[in-house]
């Protein structure tokens, strides 16, 4: 189950993430149901679907390109509420109550009787009709062996990482992903694990703990 907690503090990171790329981001009105599109259909790829020929599914890929998808579908539940994260919030709780039946072009898909790539093909196809499923993504979660705690970690994780790159002269090239000899996204890993997720300045802990490590590295 998706914690209110957890949900507040995604949408307050998106909000800022999305302002950090563009103040005028409510605007700006961006088609991120697109990008949903674009991520599913990298995360089919990750999954594996060609029938003629041999392919194992990279599940590292494929989660992160849920995460990915995530990060979009926040940023459209916030674009529909003009930024407003507690109308958000609202809305948000209210999508992982709904039923497992999706009606679709005609159509009702039940949840339960899709495999992961019949789920990614759903979810795509929503995004085109400017539509989102919280209990979908939840199932392509489950299929994916990930549940909303991890989907939490990784996703704090990747946007306080963000953060730090752009902080750091990513935008203008000055940044480097190498720590003397290893990436970023390694240092951050060891950083997650020596802190409290359930912690209420959890992300602010793990930006602080990054920007003392990338320091003493530099």
């Amino acid at each position: 189950m998706l914690k209110e907690s957890h949900a507040q503090v995604m949408l307050d990171l998106q909000a800022n993430m999305n302002a950090k790329v563009n103040p005028q981001w409510i605007d700006a009105a961006y088609p991120y149901l697109r990008a949903v599109v674009v991520e599913g259909a990298e995360a089919i790829e990750h999954h594996g679907w060609k029938w003629w020929k041999k392919q194992e599914c990279d599940l590292e890929q494929l989660q992160m390109e849920l995460v990915d998808i995530w990060h979009f579908m926040l940023s459209h539940l916030l674009l529909e509420r003009k930024g407003d994260q507690e109308a958000a919030l609202a809305d948000l709780l209210a999508l992982t109550k709904k039923e497992n039946i999706i009606s679709f072009d005609n159509k009702n898909f039940n949840i339960n009787e899709m495999d992961a790539l019949q789920k990614i093909e759903l979810c795509i196809g929503l995004a085109c009709a400017e539509r989102i499923s919280v209990v979908l993504f939840e199932a392509l979660l489950t299929d994916c062996k990930m549940d909303w705690n991890e989907l939490f970690c990784q996703y704090v994780g990747k946007n306080v990482l963000n953060f730090f790159r752009q902080d750091n002269g990513y935008k203008e090239g000055t940044y480097s992903k190498l720590w003397h000899g290893r990436e970023d996204n390694e240092h951050l890993v060891e950083v997650m694990s020596a802190l409290d997720t359930e912690h209420k300045d959890f992300q602010h802990l793990l930006y602080e703990s990054l920007k003392d490590r990338y320091q003493r590295n530099s």
